[in-house]
């Protein structure tokens, strides 16, 4: 994977336990592997209480948003003021249902193309020009990723979305 220039590193998913194991937490599970695995800082208050969770190694901030994926775009601003950072250094990682479970790529500067996260977040920033990291999480369950993405994995798509995880973590630490 990678490496570019990124000093602002962050994970989608949404902040409570009952969205552990699902498809659209994928984002920051990888966030959490990259930054290897250490604890996050306690979150702590810029934007309305708590935006987001942080830990910083060497020159790059890795964060987890405390918003609902739908409002990551706030998180994401109020991190991008406060670490300094213009958009051109932020990789975003999440979950994308147009890519097969296991497989991820690396794009900069395009659209939401539907997902709900990068939409906030291109609102909230007004641009495209950031990186994503996408996660392919189309497996086993099909129809409209708003029918699944908040499902738990299935145990066949777990693992292989897991190996991808794997894979980008093993490149990401070269």
């Amino acid at each position: 994977m990678d490496k570019k220039n990124w000093k602002l590193i962050v994970g989608l998913g949404n902040p409570e336990d009952r969205y552990a194991g699902t498809y659209h937490n994928i984002g920051s599970e990888a966030v959490r592997r990259m930054a290897g695995h250490g604890d996050f800082k306690k979150p702590f208050s810029i934007w309305k209480g708590k935006p987001f969770e942080y830990i910083k190694r060497d020159e790059v901030t890795y964060i987890i948003p405390t918003t609902y994926m739908n409002e990551s775009g706030k998180a994401v601003l109020s991190a991008m003021k406060h670490f300094g950072v213009t958009p051109e250094e932020i990789l975003v990682a999440h979950d994308d249902s147009d890519i097969e479970a296991g497989l991820y790529k690396i794009d900069v500067n395009r659209g939401s193309a539907g997902h709900n996260g990068i939409k906030s977040i291109i609102d909230h920033l007004s641009t495209e020009n950031f990186g994503r990291l996408r996660i392919g999480v189309r497996g086993e369950k099909k129809g409209k990723a708003g029918d699944f993405v908040l499902t738990k994995m299935t145990p066949n798509d777990k693992q292989k979305i897991y190996g991808a995880l794997s894979e980008i973590e093993a490149s990401y630490s070269k």
